[in-house]
């Protein structure tokens, strides 16, 4: 397969979670969001000659995603920009401000965690396999586990507490 047929399938197969990733390490916020996904297709664009395949493709595509993501972050705290806090549109279903303040603090709690669990839960959140993630990770999948129960717990905590 040519190079641009591959990064076709890529681009489709692995837009909307990447975009979705993305829009949890930006707490919502569509347009940081899809500025960081348009970059994370650039370097993928820009590295696939070099894929090894040592690892699947998609964990690939995450840790390109993350390390992005990471490096937009690190870019705007050291700029000391100001961070604006959106959340999801959530139109798909009726207006329930309860809801939507658990949502608020939900995200608020999340972007208190340390970068390594902050990936962890988003990639939780987005469905991947623990075998994925803990590639990803660099971790056991036992490790993981155990990881993502005690994020579980603390945000749990935070979202009931409001401490955050």
């Amino acid at each position: 397969m040519d190079q641009q047929k591959l990064f076709n399938q890529i681009f489709e197969n692995h837009y909307a979670k990447v975009f979705r990733l993305c829009k949890g390490y930006f707490n919502g916020d569509d347009s940081l969001a899809a500025d960081a996904c348009q970059e994370v297709f650039i370097k993928i664009w820009e590295c696939l000659g070099g894929f090894r395949q040592e690892a699947s493709l998609s964990t690939w595509v995450y840790r390109i995603a993350v390390n992005t993501c990471l490096m937009h972050l690190r870019k705007r705290s050291r700029s000391k920009e100001t961070q604006t806090y959106a959340f999801p549109n959530l139109a798909a279903t009726p207006y329930s401000p309860e809801q939507d303040q658990q949502v608020q603090r939900l995200y608020a709690c999340i972007n208190t965690l340390d970068d390594k669990s902050k990936m962890i839960i988003l990639m939780v959140l987005e469905g991947l396999a623990y075998v994925e993630i803990a590639e990803v990770v660099g971790v056991t999948e036992e490790n993981l586990r155990v990881r993502i129960h005690r994020i579980k717990k603390t945000l749990t905590q935070c979202v009931n507490n409001g401490k955050f």
